[in-house]
């Protein structure tokens, strides 16, 4: 049911969190420290060093979509949300005022978004930031380290220090970004599966034929290859479309291009394949491809996506991108608290701990932010249940079999199950409410530290 960690408690120094990196984990951390009257030290390198796959010098920026997922508590990520929401979440706060028509899917304005979130923190009169590199591990404790998947070469040279030679690393592909004004509005149409929400996806059908073409050129589109010591491992949640294409001729048909649940108006009929695109920005100008994350270099991701109905003359504002991304291996380093095991008051958060997904980086940095805080007052680090969305990823990230360790996305596969009995079509919404009244309890149980 969650609790503390059984460790000795300890004070270093002045009551001051330092945080190293503000994405999604490092600004969600710094709001829940602060928020609780404690100083943090928020070291961010841009714009002094950017990374391959970020545009700005703004926190929480988004580099891949804009879309934070499902909503529902139906899904587990929506119920991960609603946890976030009642622990007073930052990020949450800043994606609800930002947020912009996506069917059932809570999606952003991404420039909005980020700029609510710097601007909350740099307002803070607890937080005080840093523009530069950090290339070597602060000695100061408590210390977040939330340099994401983009951490710098230098400082991942650095973590050594901690993990040593137990680093990972996998691949993550941002899709394209192509102009509304651009697309072919007699072809694609509006529609989302199954007539949930509101119409937000623009659907570009192909019939058989112009799909084996499509199909047939992925195939061959020449690709970015890296670099020799760059190992290839792919998160298989965040595939590159080419990759899956070269799996099979209906793989993408049963992915990302799977037409079911959508009618092309003109003929009544079901597509053979489907591409959809989500709106990107509050203003409906930019429109993402969804699920075509991609390695192919621009001229063929030029050629090959104008062979999509609908999408012929497109015009692309952002091309897809490959970038290298780390991680720890938090099953040998980090206990559920997310407190390196051996190095008491130095915590890891976001995606560099494994934990796939915005949603999931933000709560790993919410879980993160109050366990520091707890070490900055004397206090005793907290493990939230398992029961709960966050304690089941937590959970699962701390515990998995190291010699195959791969990041992962909440799920309510993670949950423990329920007893026997009650209708299975209901079990989501029996794990949901089990979830809530447990984070409830735990809140109570925890209140000087939760509040």
């Amino acid at each position: 049911m969650g609790g503390f960690i059984s460790q000795e408690v300890f004070r270093i120094g002045e009551d001051i969190v330092t945080i190293i990196g503000a994405g999604l984990a490092g600004a969600e951390a710094a709001w829940q420290i602060a928020r609780r009257g404690v100083k943090v030290k928020l070291y961010e390198m841009r714009p002094v060093q950017m990374t391959p796959a970020h545009h700005s010098d703004a926190f929480a920026e988004l580099v891949c979509s804009n879309s934070l997922r499902a909503a529902s508590l139906k899904n587990a990520v929506g119920l991960l949300k609603e946890e976030m929401r009642s622990l007073n979440s930052l990020i949450m706060e800043c994606a609800l005022k930002s947020q912009i028509p996506a069917g059932g899917a809570l999606a952003v304005d991404r420039e909005e978004f980020s700029a609510l979130v710097t601007r909350r923190l740099k307002s803070h009169k607890l937080v005080e930031i840093v523009r530069t590199e950090v290339e070597q591990i602060p000695q100061q404790r408590p210390l977040i380290i939330a340099t994401g998947p983009l951490t710098s070469s230098t400082f991942s040279n650095a973590l050594e220090e901690i993990t040593g030679k137990d680093s990972l690393y996998f691949y993550d592909a941002a899709a394209p970004i192509v102009t509304y004004d651009s697309i072919n509005l007699e072809i694609a149409f509006f529609a989302s599966r199954y007539d949930r929400g509101g119409p937000d996806y623009l659907n570009c059908p192909f019939s058989a034929v112009e799909y084996s073409r499509f199909h047939g050129e992925m195939c061959k589109g020449a690709v970015y290859e890296g670099k020799e010591f760059e190992k290839e491992v792919f998160f298989e949640g965040c595939m590159p479309v080419e990759v899956l294409a070269a799996r099979g001729k209906d793989t993408l048909r049963f992915g990302p291009l799977k037409p079911v649940g959508l009618t092309v108006p003109h003929t009544g009929e079901q597509p053979y394949a489907v591409v959809q695109l989500r709106r990107d920005n509050r203003e409906g100008t930019l429109y993402n491809m969804v699920g075509f994350q991609t390695r192919l270099l621009r001229g063929e991701q030029k050629r090959i996506f104008r062979l999509i109905p609908g999408l012929e003359n497109a015009n692309f504002a952002r091309y897809g991108a490959v970038h290298r991304n780390t991680f720890i291996n938090s099953p040998l380093l980090l206990d559920a608290s997310l407190e390196v095991r051996d190095r008491p008051g130095i915590f890891f958060a976001g995606q560099i701990t494994g934990v796939e997904g915005y949603v999931e980086s933000a709560a790993a940095g919410l879980v993160a932010g109050i366990n520091a805080y707890c070490r900055a007052i004397g206090e005793k680090t907290l493990v939230f249940p398992g029961e709960t969305a966050t304690g089941s990823l937590l959970h699962y990230i701390t515990t998995a079999d190291p010699a195959h360790f791969q990041p992962m996305n909440v799920n309510f596969g993670l949950l423990p199950p329920l007893p026997a009995g009650g209708r299975k079509r209901e079990r989501k919404e029996r794990l949901a409410a089990r979830s809530l009244k447990i984070l409830s309890t735990f809140r109570n149980n925890f209140h000087t530290l939760l509040a």
